[in-house]
């Protein structure tokens, strides 16, 4: 099955492929992406390779697609943004992300999420879009309100990370409030 590449404006979201696997790492190695994670950094390029095929792996098998956010005009790799927890029958997925910190505050995960959102809530027939985050992640807690997303409340030592529990808030956005601002 072909995999739903994406374009947007300033974005080309496309499967992330052993091309990539240099720029993940280099992403997911950075102290300051990871910080509000849930995982900690990647410590060698193994560890990015393993996750670039649990990518390809959840896609076959229908639990989960992520993209890698390629700028357009100099086909920089940026970041990956995707569904994560994918259930086609129970209409439900969890939006997830991260992005290079040479990107970050110019509207690219808002505007790769919002290609990703249309074509979960359209293509897919998804009524549910969860997301988890940090409560000190001000500015992807700014990103999904942005998108519309709703706080719903907090998930109590929710996430492990440098070998520590921490709480996180769930939000959400549902298919018919995303109709509604489109």
């Amino acid at each position: 099955m072909a995999f739903p590449e994406l374009e947007t404006p300033r974005l080309q979201l496309v499967e992330i492929k052993k091309k990539h696997i240099v720029h993940y790492y280099n992403i997911l190695s950075m102290d300051e992406v990871t910080r509000y994670y849930g995982m900690d950094p990647l410590e060698k390029e193994s560890d990015a390779i393993n996750m670039i095929n649990s990518f390809r792996h959840n896609y076959e098998s229908k639990r989960g697609i992520r993209w890698g956010i390629i700028i357009r005009d100099t086909q920089e790799f940026a970041g990956t943004l995707g569904l994560n927890n994918l259930s086609l029958w129970s209409k439900k997925a969890e939006l997830g992300y991260e992005l290079h910190p040479n990107y970050w505050n110019q509207g690219i995960i808002t505007e790769a999420a919002r290609s990703v959102l249309n074509y979960a809530f359209s293509e897919l027939a998804l009524v549910r879009m969860g997301a988890v985050t940090y409560p000190q992640n001000i500015a992807s807690i700014a990103v999904l309100e942005k998108l519309g997303f709703q706080k719903e409340g907090l998930l109590r030592r929710y996430l492990n990370q440098n070998n520590q529990s921490h709480d996180a808030y769930i939000f959400s956005l549902l298919n018919d409030e995303w109709d509604a601002r489109a």
